[in-house]
């Protein structure tokens, strides 16, 4: 994949949650549904990086798009996909759900 010039910004779990709680982010988990059934980040969005299409995310409108994944590597793929799209920004969450828990963050388990 081509760099792109606009960087990527990433983001640290709390202020994600923090941002979450305050309605001004759209967080979408790029992992599997399998992984995203087993455990997930309430109010997260699944959109699995091996169907990922940019171009069908929804509109971010007022609030922005954060990626998450598992430790970090597909988020960044999916950030750097919507870039290429042509969106003028993409964010990432660092670490992804494991450091989110490592946080005390809560999540969802089945």
């Amino acid at each position: 994949m081509t760099k792109h010039p606009n960087p990527i910004e990433t983001m640290e779990p709390a202020a994600v949650s923090e941002l979450m709680r305050a309605g001004k982010i759209l967080l979408i988990d790029v992992r599997e549904p399998a992984e995203y059934a087993m455990q997930r980040i309430h109010g997260a969005l699944l959109y699995p990086l091996s169907t990922f299409d940019a171009a069908a995310l929804p509109d971010d409108g007022e609030r922005r798009i954060v990626f998450h994944c598992g430790s970090g590597k597909r988020s960044l793929t999916a950030a750097e996909k919507r870039l290429a799209n042509g969106h003028p920004h993409a964010a990432h969450m660092r670490g992804g759900i494991a450091e989110w828990k490592a946080a005390g963050l809560p999540v969802i388990e089945l």
